[in-house]
């Protein structure tokens, strides 16, 4: 016996098919199919065949052909080199990493409350947006004498910052040549202004797995910052803890940076970073 379907009160069975039809029409089948050979290229384990893809999408060997081509012009897939294969493509990493850096403030801020928490410091969150360092979120010391922080917002010194060189650290030289293309400002006495002289600076940074700012941004004020990575160890951002000198003996220098390099490696194995564990004690 067939089943009948039945329209609730107030529907027209017609008016409602007509509703799905108008709902087809809104939907780009070429745009349908190209987001799913990528699903499907990610589903492969990263990189596929034409035949595979053509098989798993059912989509026929030209059709697939053509939007592979777009979507390797616009750097959402690459052949790979040497092989028949596709691969997915830079700027699938682009966009995942822009959604990692849209939810970095919300999961980094128990981490900064940890931090501020341990040292009584004003804790700051950072990111690279494009060839731009921004402070996207501050929590302030608790002390009566305190760092001025400034605003959230752009931040014209990478350089002379622990939260810039931090993520500056693992970037290419020809990137870290392009964000610095606006020169080298001098801000203090001990600000780096060299550019040979700064990417050895890097390089101690990357042995040590943190940065330090001693007075290079603002007198009398010392930083400790340390990056946050993704599942591809790309950085996603910084944090950093900041305290005027007065304070900044050997023992609470040691304590800032520990406290800070604790909250961004269990930050980072939040967002996947092979060999990354998490830290209970980051968060308690």
């Amino acid at each position: 016996m067939d089943a009948t379907i039945i329209p609730g009160p107030g529907v027209d069975a017609r008016n409602n098919g007509r509703a799905r039809a108008a709902g087809d029409r809104h939907s780009i089948q070429s745009v349908d199919r190209a987001l799913r050979l990528l699903e499907t290229i990610a589903e492969l384990g990263g990189e596929a065949t034409l035949t595979e893809l053509a098989n798993r999408t059912g989509l026929n060997i030209s059709t697939c052909h053509h939007l592979l081509a777009t979507l390797i012009k616009r750097g959402f897939a690459a052949k790979v080199p040497g092989k028949r294969l596709y691969a997915l493509g830079a700027r699938i990493h682009f966009l995942g990493h822009a959604c990692l850096q849209v939810d970095l403030p919300r999961r980094a801020q128990p981490y900064m409350e940890s931090i501020s928490r341990a040292t009584g410091e004003t804790v700051h969150l950072g990111a690279l947006q494009g060839d731009t360092l921004n402070t996207l979120l501050v929590r302030e010391s608790r002390h009566a004498v305190r760092v001025d922080t400034g605003k959230i917002g752009r931040n014209d010194a990478p350089h002379a910052t622990s939260i810039g060189k931090a993520m500056l650290a693992w970037l290419p030289e020809d990137e870290i040549k392009r964000i610095l293309n606006g020169g080298m400002t001098r801000f203090t006495d001990n600000t780096i202004t060299d550019f040979s002289e700064f990417l050895e600076h890097l390089r101690l940074v990357r042995r040590t797995g943190y940065a330090i700012d001693r007075e290079e941004y603002q007198p009398g004020v010392i930083c400790i910052g340390a990056a946050i990575r993704d599942q591809a160890g790309a950085v996603v951002g910084a944090i950093s803890a900041s305290t005027p000198t007065m304070r900044a003996d050997d023992e609470h220098i040691a304590l800032m940076r520990d406290s800070v390099m604790s909250a961004t490696r269990a930050l980072s194995a939040e967002f996947g970073e092979p060999g990354s564990l998490v830290s209970q004690a980051a968060v308690s």
